[in-house]
């Protein structure tokens, strides 16, 4: 009966592959620049995403909502103004089958943020919630105090594996996809992403590469398949009008890439206004990076949030060009990319032009942060900064493609 429940399950787990996500928690121990990261590349069927701010709570946040979730009832990751941010995983091995659904990790997620300035609040907040949770997930925290952790939960227990506890994480990261080490192994999900994923994380943390430079452009663009071993520029074509089919599935990016959000705290002493969410709506092979700041004056790039439609302009776009990848649309071409499309010898497919945008993005931000690290931020120089970014990304998709 037992081993007919686990069968169950796998087939249940099965079915939600689609909400699979790529997850990082770095130690400002291990990072560059001594800040800590959180990193979520986020696969779902709700492709269509957007930035919601609030204000419902004892502090005011920022997240990733699903565009169609008009009220902001579930975030998917996301920060506040007390430098609290955090995201999640799917799991699939933590809960039996029999204890019901999964499905408040957005729930959690925005009563986290509503609430929680460390660590510790959330660990509280875990331990006094009703149960069962409803949940059945890896979720990634960090603070301003310098706090990293993963806390895999399920509906009436968690166990916290710490980034700055070096019997935990001796490089001062972990990585989590779709199981947790916590659970029941033979149900692990998301094996050949977690092992493209890690030899990525190690080898950077070897160099001192671990950044969110590196977190944007190396992982949540990674080529290659982590079980087959398979290299998408091994394929890459001489230019890009002749299609060049490969099979695409279980790579970091997926057809089902919804987002990609890396919080990059503070370190000692910073203001925790310097907390800075950089944040891709749409696919990251046809979408570029974006930071943001929480400011009391509610300035913001207008791209990453709904407009008329419901939907963020950089999501539609994104989600537009991505057709491009994923011409066929019957049967089963979503697992099927034109790596013509994608990428070139001569330099013009989707992705490299994308990158070449947005390293400009990513300077032109790192110059104004720096800047304004010690100082906070000028309104007018944040609304100007802003506005050069919505013009950018939208001459790029009106004229550009």
């Amino acid at each position: 009966m037992k081993s007919l429940k686990i069968i169950l399950f796998m087939l249940f787990a099965a079915s939600l592959q689609i909400s699979a996500c790529t997850t990082a928690v770095i130690s400002g121990k291990g990072t560059v620049d001594g800040r800590p990261l959180l990193y979520k590349h986020r696969d779902t069927g709700s492709l269509q995403n957007k930035l919601m701010i609030f204000t419902d709570g004892k502090y005011k946040y920022i997240g990733i909502v699903n565009s169609n979730d008009k009220a902001g009832k579930e975030v998917w990751s996301g920060y506040n103004s007390a430098g609290f941010a955090i995201m999640n995983s799917a799991s699939y091995n933590l809960n039996d089958v029999e204890a019901g659904k999964e499905e408040r990790e957005g729930i959690l997620i925005k009563k986290a943020l509503q609430q929680c300035a460390t660590l510790g609040d959330f660990e509280k907040l875990l331990a006094t919630l009703p149960k069962p949770l409803y949940v059945n997930a890896n979720f990634g925290v960090i603070d301003a105090q310098g706090g990293a952790a993963y806390y895999e939960t399920g509906d009436y227990s968690f166990r916290k594996f710490d980034a700055n506890d070096p019997s935990v994480a001796p490089m001062g990261y972990i990585v989590r996809t779709n199981f947790s080490f916590s659970g029941d192994r033979e149900r692990d999900k998301g094996l050949s992403r977690y092992q493209a994923a890690e030899p990525l994380f190690y080898n950077a943390s070897l160099s001192g590469s671990l950044s969110y430079r590196f977190l944007l452009q190396d992982v949540s663009r990674h080529l290659t398949h982590g079980l087959t071993g398979t290299n998408l520029y091994d394929l890459m074509p001489q230019d890009t009008v002749k299609p060049v089919f490969a099979a695409f599935r279980d790579y970091i990016p997926r057809y089902s890439t919804a987002s990609v959000m890396v919080v990059q705290g503070v370190k000692e002493k910073e203001p925790v206004s310097s907390t800075t969410m950089w944040t891709i709506l749409g696919s990251p092979l046809t979408t570029m990076a974006i930071p943001v700041w929480l400011n009391d004056d509610n300035i913001y790039p207008s791209v990453l949030f709904a407009d008329e439609t419901g939907n963020a302009k950089i999501c539609n776009w994104s989600l537009e060009l991505k057709k491009r990848l994923f011409p066929i649309t019957r049967g089963e071409g979503n697992d099927y990319i034109n790596v013509s499309a994608l990428i070139a010898r001569n330099g013009r497919g989707i992705l490299q032009q994308i990158l070449l945008k947005e390293d400009w993005i990513l300077s032109a931000s790192e110059e104004f942060l720096n800047r304004k690290r010690s100082k906070g931020f000028d309104a007018s120089e944040l609304k100007s900064f802003y506005e050069r970014i919505d013009d950018m990304v939208k001459d790029t998709y009106t004229k550009g493609f």
